[in-house]
């Protein structure tokens, strides 16, 4: 079926180095120039934000990228009141890129008089006039159940699992894969699925939040590369316990991938002086310049994933398509083969 509006790309302040990384990388694949949509995104004084969108895009197809990370309030009242000005500016369609979707861990009800955070930000969401949703690795897969429009959620694992065979090619068969805690096996399932690879599992139990008073390794990783697998790391320190732990129980090294790199507070200085040879983040939060000079953190790109999804939503194919590595895999051949990761 012909496609007879154009993609359009814009972006919040969130994170601008992806935004244009995909940009650019949607200009390479369609060999016409896609720049962002010109706009401006800025705050008064009193802290309110400000959009003006200086391009006519009516009758276009609009793409939002802007990620809800920290400042959350600050980044989802940019997305909101952008896709409120492309609404009133007669866009044919408002797709919201969501590399990382915030509040996403404020999914249930964990006790009495608490809110669901997430629903109410889906809510929001539609509100203002977005008709569908990209993201990446929703810390809890439900939500996408709280929206009454399309929820993409695409997958960091098989970026890892390319990167895992490109970074211990000469050691597969000594890598374990190993999820931090209970609730995170099916991710890191997947990702042993992808490499062939056994799962063990880090069980820990905490007194009070905040602490965590015992952990135990259940599998037995003697002698193994032990791969840590996740979704967020936010303080790291479960993280740093958890490869401290695996060391203690005999593990040869360890490794960890993390689909959203929050990185709050010691986060940075625990990685640094942890046990842990290397974190691999991907770019869905933009790094500040701490990890981007941490010694043993790496960054692994997600534009390739993003700017070929948008490109599918475009044209009305398959997204589910990128989760295999024969779709996935010469997205990102040339990048190993060139030695920028």
């Amino acid at each position: 079926m012909p496609t007879l509006n154009e993609p359009k790309l814009i972006a919040g302040n969130a994170n601008l180095p992806l935004a244009k990384t995909i940009s650019r990388r949607m200009s390479l694949h369609r060999g016409v120039d896609q720049d962002l949509v010109s706009a401006r995104v800025e705050r008064f004084n009193d802290g309110e934000i400000f959009v003006e969108v200086y391009e006519n895009v009516r009758g276009e197809d609009m793409f939002i990228i802007q990620p809800t990370s920290n400042p959350a309030n600050d980044n989802l009242m940019e997305l909101l009141i952008i896709a409120d000005a492309l609404r009133r500016s007669s866009a044919s369609r408002i797709t919201a890129v969501i590399p990382y979707f915030g509040y996403a861990r404020q999914d249930r009800r964990t006790k009495a008089r608490t809110p669901i955070s997430a629903k109410l930000v889906a809510n929001m969401l539609t509100g203002a006039g977005i008709e569908r949703i990209l993201t990446m690795d929703l810390h809890a897969a439900q939500i996408q159940g709280f929206f009454d429009i399309p929820v993409d959620n695409l997958y960091a694992s098989p970026i890892f699992a390319l990167d895992v065979k490109a970074q211990f090619k000469d050691r597969m068969d000594d890598i374990m894969v190993v999820s931090p805690d209970v609730g995170g096996v099916a991710r890191a399932r997947e990702l042993a699925k992808r490499i062939n690879a056994p799962l063990s599992i880090v069980d820990k139990r905490r007194e009070k939040p905040g602490e965590i008073a015992e952990m135990t390794v259940i599998g037995d990783v003697k002698d193994k590369i032990c791969l840590i697998v996740d979704d967020m790391c936010d303080t790291a320190g479960t993280l740093c316990k958890a490869a401290q732990v695996l060391l203690d129980n005999g593990a040869q090294e360890v490794h960890a991938y993390i689909s959203h790199g929050v990185m709050s507070g010691p986060a940075v200085e625990r990685v640094t002086n942890s046990v842990m040879k290397s974190l691999v983040l991907t770019d869905t939060i933009q790094p500040t310049q701490a990890i981007l000079g941490a010694p043993n953190i790496r960054i692994v790109p997600t534009a390739p994933l993003f700017t070929q999804a948008i490109l599918n939503i475009w044209h009305g194919t398959s997204v589910s398509s990128l989760f295999e590595d024969k779709t996935l895999g010469p997205i990102y051949e040339s990048l190993y083969a060139s030695g920028s990761l």
